[in-house]
């Protein structure tokens, strides 16, 4: 791949922007039809895609990349089968644009009316996760948006392949492909150049660990949509049913652990951890999920490992979790306040005062009474896909869908007016 200079990075920015104008005012029946054209061709030049992607497996295996780390980059037929599907999932909800949220007259006789329409130029700045090309690429063209990709150096040849291809389906299409931007570069100074292009970019989307998005967060001028590394507890209760309890931290911690949706750190109420111990552990090693505890959990819980302050802010992105062992549901949520990074968290109790407490005091943009956390997605929850989960509280919150890649305009219609 070509190293881009400034200069590039900028004419990109410029294009994207230039494209938005045109993408803006195009119906929903042709931004539809072109999601669908993407998807078709996306599953017919799988093996392009695919091709590209065992040069970034390849050298992840010489880099001795995690296993968890592989699974985010890996791609498959069925993978992309899934990519092309999603498209399809997006083409069929309501556009978020064009939407009268609210309208009135004031006494003057001017007609008001408030009403959705695109962002603009997104950037999003993402680690290696080729996923994401295609949902964000899908929801910001559904919402009128052009935007401009900056995946992690590990996955390049498989993002840069899966624009390739859909470029080659919006030539076919009213969307010019000037509205998806990929930044071919692995010089860290290309990411930088978007953290200050106001002019052209308006506004960021970090997707990531960490340390990308505080990198973001606390460089970039231009406006940043947060999202954020998913520490997510399962608190089960002294009230919890036994059966429920185990199947739900099973699934959150093992369905997939390299997600942030996954749960980290189990927190459990110490009367149901004595009455139950011994299903509990026969889980936990049924599933190979190591346990980092403290003294109570050690003493209880054979094969533990004790915890040290990092266990308990760590994303694992494993079978490794942490276990914090509670006097009652207050403890709980002040270990969640303390260490949570206000992505999901889940209660397990058959009480429902305690499941009470916990929604209305938990700080997380996502709470669960007696469900995983793994339901915290764009596409479980109906939205097609989704281009991050926002951890912030302005603007989006949560799994950020279309509506939440739209601002306003307030429209006023007059008959000469003035004031």
């Amino acid at each position: 791949m070509t190293v881009l200079n400034k200069v590039n990075v900028e004419a990109q920015a410029i294009e994207a922007k230039k494209a938005s104008k045109k993408l803006m005012v195009l119906s929903e029946v042709e931004k539809n039809d072109a999601l669908l054209h993407l998807a078709d061709v996306l599953e017919r030049e799988y093996e392009t895609i695919l091709a590209a992607n065992e040069k970034d497996l390849a050298a992840g295996r010489e880099k001795g990349f995690t296993d968890a780390f592989m699974d985010r980059l890996s791609l498959s037929k069925e993978r992309i089968a899934d990519f092309a599907q999603g498209l399809r999932d997006v083409a069929k909800l309501d556009d978020p644009t064009g939407q009268v949220l609210s309208d009135w007259t004031l006494e003057n006789g001017l007609q008001v009316e408030k009403v959705t329409v695109p962002l603009g130029v997104i950037g999003m700045i993402y680690e290696a996760r080729p996923n994401v090309t295609v949902d964000a690429t899908g929801l910001a063209l559904k919402s009128g948006n052009a935007i401009v990709l900056k995946g992690g150096s590990n996955a390049i040849n498989s993002n840069a392949a899966i624009v390739e291809v859909m470029h080659k389906g919006l030539e076919e299409t009213k969307i010019p492909k000037e509205a998806v931007q990929f930044i071919a570069s692995t010089d860290r100074a290309a990411t930088n150049e978007l953290f200050t292009m106001k002019e052209h970019i308006d506004v960021l989307i970090p997707r990531g660990g960490g340390k990308l998005i505080q990198a973001v967060v606390e460089n970039a001028t231009v406006p940043v949509l947060e999202t954020g590394v998913g520490n997510c507890h399962i608190y089960i209760d002294k009230a919890a049913d036994v059966e429920k309890a185990i199947n739900i931290l099973v699934n959150a911690k093992t369905d997939r652990p390299a997600v942030c949706n996954a749960a980290e750190t189990l927190i459990v109420h110490k009367e149901w951890l004595a009455a139950n111990r011994d299903a509990l552990v026969s889980a936990l090693q049924e599933n190979d999920i190591q346990v980092h505890g403290d003294d109570h959990v050690l003493e209880l819980i054979p094969g533990s490992v004790a915890a040290g302050e990092e266990d308990w802010s760590n994303e694992y992105l494993s079978t490794d979790i942490a276990v914090k062992s509670v006097d009652d549901v207050v403890e709980a949520i002040e270990h969640i306040e303390m260490y949570g990074t206000k992505h999901s968290e889940a209660i397990i109790t058959e009480d429902g005062e305690a499941a009470q407490k916990f929604l209305a005091l938990v700080d997380a943009a996502a709470l669960y009474h007696n469900a995983s956390t793994r339901f915290t997605d764009g596409g479980a929850l109906g939205f097609g896909a989704e281009i991050g989960i926002s951890t912030q509280k302005l603007h989006a919150r949560g799994p950020m869908g279309l509506p939440a890649l739209t601002t306003v305009k307030f429209l006023m219609k007059g008959t000469g007016q003035i004031r």
